[in-house]
Parts: C-alpha cells; sequence; structure tokens
C-alpha cells in the first residue's frame, strides 16, 4: 500500500529527494512517524505521550490502526444487526457475507476440519483486520499499518497463541509436544528432531509477521522508486514511463491487499488446524 504522497508530492519533498540519496527520500515516507502527512499542504503533528518512562506516543501507523478498528467494529455490528431481522442479507450485509463465507468454506473448513467453529471468530478477525488495514493504505494522506513490523508480529503472536492454546487443549500438554515428533523416526534422531520441532513452532509466527511485513513494504518502496526517477535523472520526461508504471503498480496493490489478507488467514488456519489434529 501507499499513503497520500505518492499521488501529491511536495515540493519539499522534491528537494529532499535532490538533495539527498533517493533511498532517504524512500525511508522518510515508507517508515512510521509522529504526524500525519497532508503535503503538500503540510504536516499534522500527533501528541508525544510518556507513561512511567515508556514513550506511548501515538504515531500516524497508530492512528490508522485504530480507524481500522473502528471500521471493523461498525460493519459487523451493522452485519450483526441486520441478521437479527431478517436472515437473508441484503445489499450491504450481501457484500461483506461472500467474504465471510469465504473464510470459512474456503479457509477455515477445509485446514482445521471438525471444530473450526471455535476458531472462526478469531480467524475472521484476523482477516478483516488485515483487510482493511490494506485498502485504509489506497486512501489518500492515509498509512497503511499493515507495513509495520510491530502490528504483524503482534499478529503472529497471536496467531501462535492460538494455535499453542488449541494444540493442548485438545491433545494435552505431554500428549501435544510429543505429537511433534513423527511417529517412526529413529532413536538416534530424536534429539535432532525434538530441537527443529521446537524452533519450528516459532519459526511459524515469524515466517507470518515477516511475509505480510515485507509484501506490504515493497510496494511502497516500488512505487517511490518509479517516482524518484523522475528526480534522480533530474528529467522530467522520465515522467511518461515511471507515472504509467507507479500506477500500475499501485492497481496491482489492490490484489495484493486481497491476497496478503487471506495468505496470513489461511496460513494461521493451517497452523492451528495441524496443532488441533496432530493425528493428520
Amino acid at each position: 500500500m501507499i499513503d497520500s504522497t505518492t499521488a501529491i508530492i511536495s515540493v519539499d519533498s522534491i528537494k529532499t529527494a535532490q538533495s539527498n540519496s533517493s533511498s532517504d527520500w524512500i525511508l522518510h515516507h515508507v517508515m512510521d512517524g509522529n504526524y500525519l502527512d497532508f503535503s503538500p499542504m503540510g504536516k499534522l503533528y500527533l501528541p508525544h505521550l510518556q507513561l512511567f518512562g515508556l514513550d506511548i506516543s501515538i504515531t500516524k501507523h497508530v492512528v490508522f490502526m485504530w480507524l481500522g478498528a473502528i471500521l471493523l467494529f461498525f460493519v459487523m455490528t451493522r452485519i450483526a444487526k441486520a441478521y437479527k431481522t431478517s436472515i437473508v442479507p441484503k445489499g450491504f450485509t450481501n457484500f461483506w457475507e461472500v467474504f465471510i463465507l469465504f473464510v470459512r468454506d474456503e479457509i477455515a473448513r477445509p485446514t482445521i476440519g471438525k471444530g473450526f467453529e471455535k476458531f472462526l471468530p478469531y480467524l475472521l478477525t484476523v482477516f478483516f483486520f488485515i483487510l482493511f488495514g490494506n485498502f485504509l493504505g489506497l486512501v489518500p494522506f492515509s498509512a497503511t499499518f499493515t507495513s509495520n513490523i510491530s502490528v504483524t508480529a503482534t499478529m503472529a503472536i497471536f496467531t501462535f497463541l492460538v494455535f499453542m492454546f488449541g494444540g493442548i487443549r485438545n491433545n494435552g500438554l505431554f500428549g501435544y509436544f510429543k505429537g511433534l515428533i513423527p511417529h517412526g523416526v529413529p532413536i538416534f534422531l530424536l534429539p535432532i528432531m525434538a530441537v527443529v520441532e521446537f524452533l519450528g513452532l516459532f519459526t511459524k509466527p515469524f515466517a507470518l509477521a515477516i511475509r505480510l511485513f515485507a509484501n506490504m513494504t515493497a510496494g511502497h518502496i516500488v512505487i517511490y522508486a518509479l517516482i524518484s526517477l523522475i528526480f534522480v535523472m533530474q528529467s522530467i520526461g522520465w515522467a511518461g514511463l515511471a507515472v504509467p508504471l507507479a500506477l500500475f503498480i499501485y492497481t496491482l496493490e489492490i490484489l495484493v491487499a486481497l491476497i496478503q489478507a487471506y495468505i496470513f488467514t489461511m496460513l494461521s488456519s493451517l497452523f492451528i488446524g495441524m496443532a488441533v489434529h496432530q493425528e493428520h
């Protein structure tokens, strides 16, 4: 996703790109900050807060994460109220039901199997939270909080806790960790396999966090790199190539927004299914 400065590049940004390296200019817009960028109209700086010596300042990613959570709560509350009046979805509810049924029938049910209903609320929350975050990044003057490693790591940790809790609850503490070792492994390989499987528990959430963070950040970097060609080459003629390519990548980001929400939810569901039903 990209923020507003992809569409509108301020004079200050152009001067910065010319005086500093292009990579500095790109990172300036990709990274989180303590302001909301409304270039070329200016910036709105956010309050700096501390609690017991800890920095809890509000950043632009935090603002749009709150906005995404509020939108998610509003949409799901409205859908729930609509179902109370009629079980036949119409209009607004019908649109969102497509995604809800997709997560239920194409992700949760096939990958988790029996008992998937217990984990469906979590998977739906993850899917729509990421989806809203990705698409918020397409709105002018916004930011994509799913390109923040802190956000993706936190969501990955929640997935880790969910599949660990589900696995231990279904198989017991001893049974779950015993089930991590494949049957029929030679005795002399058990120490190695135990270490590998134990590390594998932590590589799963790590992969989730890095995958979402990297894909969302890559969209920023590619688009800004294309736009920066105009200033690096110091020729307006490059706009004929850079701008159409940047718009093409921006259009692809719409597809990426959907795919990344799907992949994170699919892998989370798969890890839960592997933990709950170890016999498979």
